[in-house]
């Protein structure tokens, strides 16, 4: 029995159109550029930064995070940036009785932008709280930390492989693929994470009835 569910924020509960549009937009190149380029080195199974690296040559991309921090052109994250599926999800599962987690890859300012969303959470971290990214093998200790559960009963859900599905497996948590994005959508039936996840699913709403199974 699932009694903990854990979701990524990039492309699971986010979409991540404004994030790569500001970088655009900063880096004054078209945002189809850099939109295709992401996709690119995603395909290639790159860091997605190394879009930005091909735009710039030479980048130090935290020096610019804090740049455009600087000049008023940081983070932003609203309601609008979230799937419809999210709220209704969060919903069912505290309803149900399930503890929810939001943890991913993401900066400290992420993390206090996504509290304060006012989500239906029972904790909201990030990457950049926690001082390791995954797919680190410490991040999802981490996570086994809050979960308060045993890792059989914790199910992580995210949308890209090796950061995601592959590494919480290897911490004995069980993996649910969501076919969301470019990265959910590339390796939706890659026979690998076929293989791996636990479930395969394309809406948020489907957990609710994951966990009480």
């Amino acid at each position: 029995m699932i009694e903990t569910i854990v979701l990524d924020v990039g492309e699971t509960i986010t979409r991540d159109d404004r994030y790569w549009a500001s970088w655009a937009d900063w880096l004054d190149v078209p945002r189809h550029t850099l939109s295709a380029l992401v996709g690119a080195v995603v395909a290639q199974g790159r860091d997605n930064a190394d879009a930005l690296r091909l735009v710039r040559p030479g980048i130090d991309v935290a020096a610019e995070y804090h740049a455009r921090e600087a000049a008023g052109c940081g983070e932003q994250l609203d309601e609008s940036d979230l799937y419809d599926d999210v709220r209704p999800a969060l919903s069912a599962l505290r309803e149900a009785g399930v503890r929810v987690i939001i943890a991913g890859n993401q900066t400290s300012r992420a993390g206090e932008l996504l509290r304060g969303l006012d989500l239906q959470a029972d904790l909201i971290v990030t990457s950049g709280e926690w001082g390791v990214a995954k797919p680190q093998p410490q991040f999802f200790g981490r996570v086994l930390e809050v979960a308060q559960a045993a890792p059989t009963a914790v199910l992580y859900v995210g949308d890209h492989p090796v950061n995601d599905v592959f590494p919480a497996k290897a911490t004995g948590l069980r993996a649910a693929h969501i076919r969301r994005g470019p990265w959910g959508h590339l390796w939706a039936d890659d026979p690998d994470v076929v293989a791996a996840a636990d479930w395969r699913i394309d809406s948020l709403t489907e957990l609710a009835a994951i966990a009480g199974g």
